[in-house]
């Protein structure tokens, strides 16, 4: 070994060593020399090292793929991986064809209106609705209308009126007691900036004995209500509401209703025409419905106790008519629904209405149970200080109009009637290829019904999606060929479309 050799392998030895004991620069070295000539400051040396050269790929020369480009096995290859690449893509696109041709068509869509998404909240009287304050206070409560996730409300009488006076009605004209033209345009707007519909009622003689008058005033009236319609269509309004259809014989009158309101549908927004009668039967609301040509006839079919009878009645008009329904139990005039159907029974009928096939349409209150006052049915309407079981009706009727407004096969999906006796029934809304849903209601008071759906349209199981039986909570699974449901209680359940 060199002396230099030494002198490297010596330093870089130092490197290793603790920094405090290596030797300090100007010491002796153990050669005779004061200082290193490899040594730096605290004994640290530089080491060089060479700087390795990047090779550089620069593939094949232009003259080089020349060369090969035109051998056999080049020329070979390159047509192996075009037919392979041919092949693949032919069987790609094959593939995609057969999936298509063997999945299940989408079945197209219905004609929908507005009123087809969701239910109708009717206020009849605007001072009880709102605590005195009319239309000013309405106005403040459209965010709580919203939250019940209805589609339209209807609005009144809340025309100038006196009882049994047609020389007094001005049907153009707010009466001064619920509020001026101003504050009602401001209830239209902030009603459609929530995406909800104003319906106004225009029943003349709403403060008397007959919502038309009876004093041989008749034609005057009607065209009163005619000229009505197309100011306040003009005004914003999305439809009119009428009470007392049937005595309204004059084929013209709805002739020229008719026309007046389809004049006033734009940007494919259609404008609603509602009667309501007092008919109790399939048949009479299929007659009315012909007659006048209203988009919805609200009637008291619902207005029964026992579970045949309502069986019947939808399958009757159902079957005949299919479109066009609307359902309600109670209004302005008979009253709420907590009275007419008790307190018990107010969520059974909640999910009834908003699963049937049709609009659904509530009178105030209906949400909470509200209850007619001893001497009228326009009770005050429960904003603070609501009971336990206001509010636990208020949930369950918020979760139930949500999905009517969101499932199609609650929207416009086919009805089937599955069971149906005294006390009971369930049937099917089904569409397409959405989720299928089973409704069960039982009206006893205080008998269990177990009911035997075994019908090949039904799998073996399904998952309830709403109960108001603590037996059956929401999210379990039960088994369809024995479904029991409590004494005055409803459940609907769910179950995935299967080809």
């Amino acid at each position: 070994m060199t002396t230099d050799t030494e002198v490297d392998m010596k330093d870089v030895e130092l490197n290793e060593v603790d920094p405090e004991k290596q030797p300090m620069t100007g010491e002796d070295t153990g050669n005779g020399d004061t200082s290193s000539p490899v040594a730096e400051k605290n004994g640290s040396v530089k080491v060089k090292i060479p700087e390795e050269k990047e090779s550089k790929f620069t593939g094949l020369s232009k003259e080089e793929l020349l060369k090969v480009a035109g051998t056999p096995g080049w020329v070979r290859a390159r047509w192996a991986l075009l037919i392979l690449f041919w092949l693949g893509w032919i069987g790609m696109l094959a593939g995609a064809v057969v999936i298509i041709v063997q999945a299940p068509r989408c079945k197209p869509l219905p004609d929908m209106n507005w009123w087809d998404y969701g239910a109708l909240y009717q206020i009849g009287d605007v001072n009880s609705f709102t605590e005195g304050a009319g239309l000013e206070g309405l106005q403040k409560k459209i965010d709580d209308v919203g939250k019940l996730k209805v589609k339209g409300l209807i609005i009144g009488p809340i025309h100038a009126s006196s009882a049994d006076k047609p020389e007094d009605l001005n049907l153009m004209e707010v009466s001064r007691d619920i509020g001026n033209q101003d504050q009602l345009k401001r209830v239209i707007e902030t009603a459609h900036k929530k995406s909800i519909s104003v319906v106004l009622d225009l029943t003349p003689n709403y403060k008397g004995a007959d919502p038309w008058f009876s004093n041989g005033s008749g034609e005057a009236v009607m065209d009163k209500v005619k000229s009505a319609t197309n100011y306040w269509l003009e005004e914003g309004v999305d439809g009119i509401l009428l009470h007392g259809v049937e005595k309204i014989a004059m084929d013209s009158f709805w002739t020229n209703m008719r026309d007046t309101i389809k004049n006033h549908t734009k940007d494919e927004k259609k404008k609603v025409f509602i009667g309501v009668s007092n008919v109790t039967s399939a048949d009479e609301v299929r007659k009315e419905l012909n007659r006048t040509g209203v988009d919805l006839l609200l009637s008291r079919v619902l207005n029964r106790t026992f579970g045949v009878e309502i069986a019947q009645v939808v399958e009757g008009l159902y079957s005949g008519q299919k479109t066009d329904l609307a359902w309600n139990i109670g209004d302005r005039v008979t009253g709420h629904l907590a009275s007419i159907v008790t307190l018990a029974r107010v969520k059974l009928s909640q999910l009834l209405l908003c699963t049937l096939p049709g609009t659904p349409v509530f009178n105030y209150g209906d949400e909470i149970g509200l209850e007619d006052n001893p001497t009228n049915v326009y009770p005050t309407m429960v904003w603070l200080n609501s009971t336990d079981k206001e509010e636990d009706n208020l949930r369950f009727f918020k979760e139930v109009s949500e999905l009517r407004g969101n499932e199609r096969s609650l929207q416009h999906g086919e009805y089937l009637l599955l069971s149906n006796s005294t006390h009971a029934m369930a049937y099917l809304r089904q569409w397409d290829q959405s989720e299928r849903y089973i409704v069960a209601l039982n009206w006893h008071k205080r008998d269990s019904v177990t009911l035997q759906l075994t019908q090949k349209e039904l799998p073996e199981k399904a998952t309830v999606v709403i109960s108001t039986d603590a037996k059956l909570a929401a999210h379990t699974s039960v088994n369809l060929a024995e479904l029991t449901v409590g004494p005055q209680n409803a459940i609907m359940l769910k179950f995935p479309y299967t080809p």
